[in-house]
């Protein structure tokens, strides 16, 4: 298994940000070929302060899929490519860090 994951920092805005996120970006995510679970966090708290600069995390989203090649696959999708435009216009584009990690033991 094989999970894409985006660190978001915390926006100006994070009342519009989440629900920007959660009513328009998430649905157009979770209907993604291939992808078999998407979660997202909040965070609640840092225990490790300044680890990540002077950014604070909001959300952690990771969406889940059987293979890397299901991955590389759903990116070709235009429901992936939907589901990018509108991060782009929400503005998350700006917030996020993005990057896959192979599961290695569950």
């Amino acid at each position: 298994m094989i999970k894409y994951i985006a660190l978001y920092r915390k926006p100006e805005d994070p009342e519009a940000f989440d629900e920007a996120y959660f009513a328009a970006h998430l649905p157009l995510v979770r209907n993604t070929p291939g992808l078999l679970k998407a979660e997202v966090a909040k965070v609640g708290r840092v225990f490790v302060p300044g680890f990540l600069g002077e950014h604070e995390p909001h959300l952690v989203a990771e969406m889940h899929f059987a293979s890397e090649a299901d991955m590389k696959a759903a990116f070709k999708s235009p429901e992936w490519q939907a589901a990018g435009a509108n991060l782009t216009e929400i503005g998350g584009m700006e917030l996020v860090a993005m990057f896959a990690a192979e599961v290695v033991e569950a």
